[in-house]
């Protein structure tokens, strides 16, 4: 995708990990510039109802000074896990592995802190098994962000 169809867009929203009002800005890639329709393109690490592909509307505000979304007007099907690792001396890297393996990609925010990328065709069943056994073995926790209607039909079975 070409730099210059990219855009930054600041998401404003409260945070129930942080416990504040806080602020994300991710990059969205122009879908149509006149109706301000944007594409995110990156996981989001905290914005909550969220996920990789889907098209948001944004508008520019001037007490922000830059593009704020609005609203999101198609969802992508994606789902977005947050995850920490709570067990001293895992490695992250070993633990986002484990979900790529199952065609989930991840974005570390340090050393004990990634969001979670479950695309609309992985079958979140396995993964749900995955989380919740590295969450009852007390070496995660985590939080879905951003469910999609595709995988939370499963979700029912667990917790």
């Amino acid at each position: 995708m070409p730099e210059d169809n990219l855009v930054k867009i600041l998401f404003r929203f409260y945070s129930d990990i942080l416990d504040q009002e806080t602020t994300e800005t991710l990059w969205g890639e122009v879908v149509n510039k006149e109706f301000g329709y944007y594409k995110i393109g990156k996981i989001p690490f905290y914005a909550p109802n969220l996920a990789t592909g889907d098209v948001v509307w944004a508008e520019y505000s001037h007490r922000e000074d830059m593009l704020t979304y609005r609203k999101t007007v198609q969802h992508s099907g994606n789902s977005t896990v947050q995850v920490i690792i709570l067990a001293e001396g895992k490695d992250i890297n070993k633990i986002r592995g484990i979900f790529e393996e199952s065609g989930c990609k991840s974005a570390c925010l340090n050393h004990k802190y990634f969001a979670l990328d479950v695309p609309v065709e992985v079958d979140y069943f396995l993964i749900k098994i995955k989380l919740d056994e590295l969450e009852k073995n007390k070496i995660i926790d985590y939080a879905e962000s951003c469910l999609s209607e595709r995988h939370q039909y499963k979700n029912v079975f667990f917790r």
